[in-house]
């Protein structure tokens, strides 16, 4: 016995030739449901092929043939996903800890963007500037020190102008006199003491360019050295997609992107990072605790988010892609009774059984790249929409 993959109903006999009249219906089995889990949603899809998107010819038996076409074939995964401002390790927002002792004379506003060698805040009418980099502010930097903070604050130096890379590598951790220098034009410009020197408390060390997205200090009040003044997350754009941990395999860093934005316009993106650890959100509406994984997808042409913020959209992830396939719709496949697949193709008057072997799946339009005794234009069955 076969089993076609369809709707619930339709059904062959597995024989080599028969007449297209002696088709049966009866109830599918357990290979429609191994199929239905390979393709997903692809299932609901008739897939016709014609130039026009209709099938070749339709039968009066609930059926209709379709041509076996031959082309490029991409595999997809669908899911939800949210833009938003990117943050720190699990999109959480980082924590701006203050460093200096005095008064808050200038705190910024959120939504604010600031860059790195800028501004963040002021104590006591001195200026507190971004330093990109991931190790936070921990002691005084002057001319000797080594370690991964001074790499930070060369690269910044270099980065925004205040020193070129023949005088300064922007990848050394070492503070020399280059370093001097550079410091010094920088606290120049920010109206700081020049000293060369960067004591703590005059400079953050956060992943920069920063955006504020929360201020907990007013103007005028007390900042005590060690505690959270404020929140802020990168201004890159980065849309979170929660996979589930069985399609984990599926996509790979650099997977390549269509986003879709709430008001359906798309633009593209890539795969930047997967999680590692999948978690819980809560309950859904079977009452269990359905665990995902978390996907980062960085947006190729930002501008096109303009100012959206925790916004939902649709996104489609290629994962796979051959040039030159043989194409047939999902709902050509039958389940054979000895395992494996087989589509039924229109030979004379009648039809005939060929076992395929099953590649590529197109989940969004619901095809499959198959193998076996086909070539392209043969005609094969599926029930008619």
């Amino acid at each position: 016995m076969s089993t076609r993959m369809t709707e619930p109903g339709l059904d062959t006999r597995d024989a080599s030739v028969r007449p297209r009249r002696s088709r049966r219906k009866m109830i599918g089995g357990g290979a429609v449901l191994a199929v239905v889990a390979a393709v997903g949603a692809a299932v609901a899809l008739t897939g016709s092929f014609g130039d026009d998107g209709k099938p070749e010819t339709t039968a009066g038996d609930g059926t209709s043939l379709v041509a076996v076409q031959e082309g490029a074939l991409s595999s997809q995964v669908d899911q939800s996903g949210t833009l938003s401002y990117a943050g720190g390790v699990g999109g959480t927002p980082y924590p701006v800890v203050n460093r200096a002792k005095g008064t808050y004379t200038r705190v910024p506003v959120a939504g604010a963007q600031i860059d790195c060698g800028e501004t963040l805040y002021k104590v006591d009418q001195k200026p507190v500037v971004l330093i990109c980099g991931s190790t936070p502010a921990y002691r005084d930097l002057a001319a000797g020190d080594d370690g991964k903070d001074v790499r930070a604050l060369n690269k910044t130096l270099v980065d925004e102008g205040y020193a070129g890379k023949s005088g300064l590598d922007p990848d050394s951790g070492h503070f020399g006199r280059a370093t001097a220098a550079a410091l010094e034009k920088l606290q120049d410009k920010r109206s700081a003491d020049v000293t060369g020197r960067l004591d703590l408390g005059q400079a953050v060390f956060l992943p920069g360019p920063l955006r504020i997205s929360k201020v907990t200090a007013q103007n005028g009040t007390s900042a005590s050295p060690g505690r959270p003044m404020m929140e802020a997350s990168s201004n890159r754009r980065e849309v979170v997609v929660k996979l589930d941990p069985s399609q984990q395999s599926e996509v790979r860093k650099g997977d390549q992107a269509q986003i879709t934005l709430p008001d359906n316009r798309t633009t593209p993106g890539v795969v930047s990072r997967i999680g590692t650890v999948a978690a819980s959100d809560g309950k859904d509406d079977s009452g269990s605790q359905p665990a995902t994984l978390p996907v980062y997808l960085t947006l190729k042409h930002p501008k096109d988010a303009g100012t959206l913020d925790r916004a939902p959209v649709q996104v489609q992830i290629t994962t796979g892609g051959v040039e030159h396939a043989l194409i047939v719709p999902v709902t050509a496949l039958i389940g054979r009774a000895g395992g494996g697949y087989a589509v039924e193709v229109a030979a004379g008057g009648g039809t005939r059984i060929v076992p395929v072997t099953l590649g590529l799946f197109d989940n969004a339009d619901g095809r499959v790249q198959v193998s076996g005794a086909l070539t392209a234009g043969d005609r094969v069955v599926v029930p008619s929409t």
